[in-house]
């Protein structure tokens, strides 16, 4: 008998972050990365920014609320990276707003995404969480993740 798959992938939904400092969270994502304020729930330690249509999720985990999301794995991982979607996207503004705030990027590469292949920067939130920030596809000659 055959199944038809009930999952319909549309795009990412969220990301959570587990941060040690919210206000230095906010500061980064609000005033580095430019996101806008979501919904806040102080009970649990936990706000909400948008980046665009993708919703990052920042977890207090020093807040009694947060005990929950704490890795099961002192000093674990769980998350390698988010990719942010950035259109327009200039290469050298970029480079130039994050060294005004004293963001290091770690790494630039062409890398392919959902909307195909084009420059990536890789750099730290202050939790040392690995963000790319992407830019549209700027190679369509260059195979895509449906290629």
């Amino acid at each position: 008998m055959s199944q038809t798959n009930p999952i319909h992938p549309v795009g990412i939904d969220h990301v959570v972050f587990l941060v040690t400092d919210m206000p230095r969270a906010l500061a980064f994502y609000e005033g580095v990365l430019n996101c806008r304020p979501g919904f806040s729930y102080p009970s649990l330690g936990m706000e909400q920014v948008w980046f665009g249509s993708a919703l990052i999720v920042l977890w207090d985990v020093g807040h009694p609320g947060a005990a929950a999301a704490v890795p099961p794995v002192l000093g674990g991982r769980n998350v390698d990276h988010v990719c942010l979607s950035c259109a327009p996207f200039s290469h050298d503004a970029l480079r130039d707003h994050l060294a005004q705030h004293g963001i290091a990027i770690e790494r630039e590469a062409i890398h392919g995404g959902a909307r195909g292949m084009g420059a990536s920067f890789y750099v730290r939130d202050p939790d040392g969480n690995k963000i790319e920030i992407k830019g549209p596809p700027e190679h369509p000659d260059l195979p895509g993740p449906h290629a």
